[in-house]
């Protein structure tokens, strides 16, 4: 997966430098018309990690809309299902996730082209199940072999909540159409658990630590934008 990550930041820094390369080719403006409106698409990371990992499903909408020159109010919604297989303890997790927040864009564009190198902060916020399938009965002899119980106990209605910052890239392909990717550090504010064992994966957050309040992630994103009016740049 991290391999993916890297070719698709490779080819949108490629974006980036070419999108440059033809502004400075432009006539430069100090005063032109930028487009402001609602931006929409997926995040191809979760449709392709279902595809290459077994033990995930997830599926997630981001959306961001601009408000003022180079500030946008922002939005992730999303689905995940999880397995986690430990040495000696499996479970699953499903639910869903909303992430709430802002993105402020450090990239200076020129003529109409709406690239973005951006940092954003988020509120995120999940509510879940978590199923314990089968764990394993500690013994200090091996001699009559693994005991091995199945459980299938299901704990609904748990919720968690963290903060996130994220740093990421914009590329504007085609008009209207931008390719992004994005990486993330995550930090849990509160959950509640099962009376039995811990949450071992939170939807929209991923894996938790004992040791570690703190999480990490990426995505990369296709969107497209809605443009409502324009405005002069001043």
């Amino acid at each position: 997966m991290y391999r993916y990550f890297s070719s698709f930041i490779f080819i949108l820094l490629a974006g980036l430098s070419l999108s440059a390369q033809q502004q400075a080719s432009a006539k430069d403006t100090l005063n032109y018309n930028e487009k402001y409106g609602i931006r929409v698409g997926i995040d191809l990371s979760k449709p392709l990690r279902t595809l290459l990992d077994d033990n995930f499903s997830g599926f997630q909408i981001v959306g961001d809309y601009r408000i003022y020159k180079n500030y946008y109010i922002a939005a992730e919604l999303g689905t995940e299902k999880i397995t986690f297989e430990g040495d000696n303890i499996l479970t699953t997790t499903n639910g869903s996730y909303i992430k709430l927040g802002g993105d402020y864009n450090a990239y200076e564009n020129w003529l109409d082209m709406q690239n973005a190198i951006f940092v954003g902060v988020r509120y995120g916020f999940a509510t879940f199940s978590q199923t314990l399938e089968q764990y394993r009965i500690y013994t200090s002899s091996n001699y009559f072999g693994p005991d091995i119980r199945e459980d299938n106990t299901e704990n609904t209605g748990l919720t968690a909540s963290w903060a996130e910052v994220m740093i990421g890239i914009k590329v504007e392909v085609i008009k209207n159409l931008f390719l992004s990717a994005n990486v993330q550090l995550k930090r849990r504010i509160g959950q509640n658990s099962p009376t039995n064992f811990d949450n071992l994966a939170i939807p929209g957050f991923g894996r938790t630590y004992d040791s570690s309040e703190f999480g990490a992630g990426f995505g990369y994103t296709i969107s497209y934008l809605l443009p409502f009016y324009k405005k002069a740049r001043n």
